[in-house]
C-alpha cells in the first residue's frame, strides 16, 4: 500500500512538473493514463499530504518549486539546451537567486548549476534530461 501511494506521489510530482494541472480531475485522468488507477478522492489525499499549492492561475505547483516558479517566470528571459546542458538567461543580477531556487527544487534531472550575473548553467546527465529541464522551466515562464 505504502509503495503504491509513494509511486503515485512520484508520478503526481512528474505530471504538475510537466504540465499545466488545473484540476483533481484531470490529474486523476494523468494518473490513469499511466496505469494508476485511482479516485479523485485519493489525489485530494496526496494533493494534501505532498503540499501541492494552486497558483493564482489556477496551476498546481509542488511547494518545492513554488519560489523557483516565482522566480523563473518573474526573472527568466530565454532558455536554451546544448546537450547536456541548459542554459537559462534572467535579468541582470539574478542569476544567483534562480540557481539557488533550482538547487532548493531537488530536481531529479539536474546535476547541478552554476551561476554568472544573469546566466544559469544548469548540468545534467543527459540530452534528453536537459530537455525536460528546459521544458519545466518554460511551462513555468508561462504559467
Amino acid at each position: 500500500m505504502v509503495k503504491r501511494r509513494n509511486s503515485r506521489q512520484d508520478a503526481i510530482r512528474e505530471i504538475v512538473r510537466g504540465k499545466s494541472i488545473k484540476t483533481q480531475h484531470a490529474l486523476v485522468e494523468e494518473l490513469e493514463a499511466e496505469g494508476f488507477a485511482c479516485t479523485q478522492a485519493t489525489v485530494s489525499r496526496d494533493i494534501a499530504d505532498m503540499g501541492l499549492r494552486k497558483l493564482p492561475e489556477g496551476v498546481y505547483v509542488l511547494a518545492e518549486d513554488l519560489h523557483m516558479q516565482r522566480m523563473v517566470s518573474e526573472l527568466v528571459q530565454h532558455v536554451n539546451c546544448a546537450d547536456n546542458l541548459v542554459l537559462v538567461k534572467a535579468q541582470p543580477g539574478t542569476a544567483p537567486g534562480i540557481a539557488a531556487a533550482i538547487d532548493a527544487a531537488d530536481l531529479s534531472e539536474v546535476v547541478g548549476t552554476i551561476a554568472g550575473n544573469d546566466t544559469v548553467l544548469v548540468v545534467t546527465d543527459s540530452a534528453e534530461k536537459a530537455h525536460v529541464f528546459a521544458s519545466l522551466i518554460n511551462n513555468l515562464r508561462n504559467a
